[in-house]
C-alpha cells in the first residue's frame, strides 16, 4: 500500500480541529502520514494539533502556501489535504487510493456535504447536496506527490480559487480526476450572512488572478452551477424554505465576490506599478 500523507493547513481552528484530525487518525487505511501547517494561530490549535500529527509545523501566509509546504514536508506518494474543520468517513482514504489505484487516476475528488446548526447553514447544506451528482464542479484531493511537486503546486496568488485552478490545469494537461464513492463531513458551525459576505469577499480578491490563468473559467463555474440546480430541481421543490435560503446566500456571494474581485483588480494594479 503507498503512503498517503494527509496535510492540515490551519489557523485558530480549536473548536473542530481535534476531532478532524482524529478522524484521520481513525482511518482504516494503515499507511498514513500526518502533517499539520499552523499559520500562527494566537489559539490552543497548535498543542492540539501536536497531540495527533506526525509533524506540526509553522508556515504561511495564505492557504495556498501552506498546503505547498506541507507538500514538500510529505514522505508519501499520495498527499492529500483536509482542512481542519472537516471530518473524514473511516474508510475515505481506502476509498480514495483504491479509486486512484484501479482507475489509474492522478487526482480523485471526495465530495462534501455541509454540517452544522442554524438556518444558514441548512441553506448551505441544501446547496452542497445539488452538486453530489455532478462530477465536474468536484476538485481534487488526494493527488500523486510527484505531480504537485513544481508547477503542480497550489497557485500562491489564489486563496479560494486554488483548488479550482489545480482542477483545470489537470485537466487541460489530460490528467485524470476521478470521483470517490465518499462524502466528507464540512463542519461550517453556525453560519451568519455575515460570515458568508467576508469569507467571499475575500475568495474574490483571487478571482482576477484565476481568471487571469483561466480565460473563461468564471462563466463556465457559473453556468455549472446553475445547471447543477436546475438538475435537481425537485430536492429544491421539496424545502422551498431552505431553497428560498439558498438563493438569498447565493446572491450575497455573488455581491461579495465582486466586490472582492474589485479590491483584487486594485492590488493587482498597484503592484504592477
Amino acid at each position: 500500500m503507498p503512503l498517503v500523507t494527509v496535510v492540515v493547513p490551519t489557523r485558530n481552528n480549536e473548536r473542530t480541529i481535534a476531532e478532524c484530525l482524529s478522524s484521520v487518525r481513525a482511518q482504516t487505511y494503515p499507511q498514513l502520514e500526518l502533517i499539520v501547517v499552523d499559520n500562527h494561530s494566537t489559539d490552543e490549535t497548535p498543542s492540539i494539533a501536536s497531540k495527533f500529527a506526525d509533524e506540526t509545523v509553522t508556515g504561511g501566509p495564505e492557504r495556498s502556501a501552506q498546503r505547498n509546504l506541507g507538500i514538500e514536508l510529505a514522505d508519501g506518494v499520495w498527499v492529500l489535504w483536509l482542512d481542519s474543520d472537516m471530518v473524514l468517513p473511516p474508510r475515505s482514504v481506502e476509498i480514495a487510493v483504491d479509486t486512484a489505484l484501479r482507475t489509474g487516476a492522478t487526482g480523485v475528488a471526495l465530495p462534501e456535504r455541509t454540517i452544522g446548526s442554524g438556518f444558514w447553514t441548512a441553506c448551505r447544506a441544501l446547496e452542497r447536496e445539488c452538486y453530489l451528482d455532478q462530477p465536474w464542479l468536484h476538485n481534487p484531493r488526494l493527488v500523486r506527490r510527484d505531480y504537485l511537486l513544481g508547477d503542480g503546486g497550489f497557485h500562491l496568488a489564489m486563496s479560494g480559487p486554488e483548488d479550482a485552478d489545480l482542477r483545470l490545469r489537470m485537466r487541460s494537461e489530460g490528467r485524470r480526476i476521478e470521483l470517490a464513492p465518499i462524502i466528507v463531513d464540512h463542519d461550517e458551525g453556525k453560519l451568519t450572512v455575515g460570515d458568508v459576505l467576508s469569507k467571499r469577499y475575500y475568495y474574490g480578491r483571487s478571482i482576477p488572478a484565476f481568471a487571469g490563468q483561466h480565460d473563461g473559467a468564471v462563466g463556465k463555474q457559473g453556468r455549472a452551477v446553475l445547471k447543477a440546480y436546475a438538475a435537481n430541481w425537485r430536492r429544491l421543490a421539496a424545502d422551498p424554505a431552505h431553497a428560498g435560503g439558498m438563493v438569498v446566500l447565493r446572491s450575497l456571494e455573488v455581491v461579495g465576490y465582486a466586490l472582492g474581485a474589485r479590491r483584487g483588480r486594485r492590488d493587482r494594479a498597484k503592484a504592477a506599478r
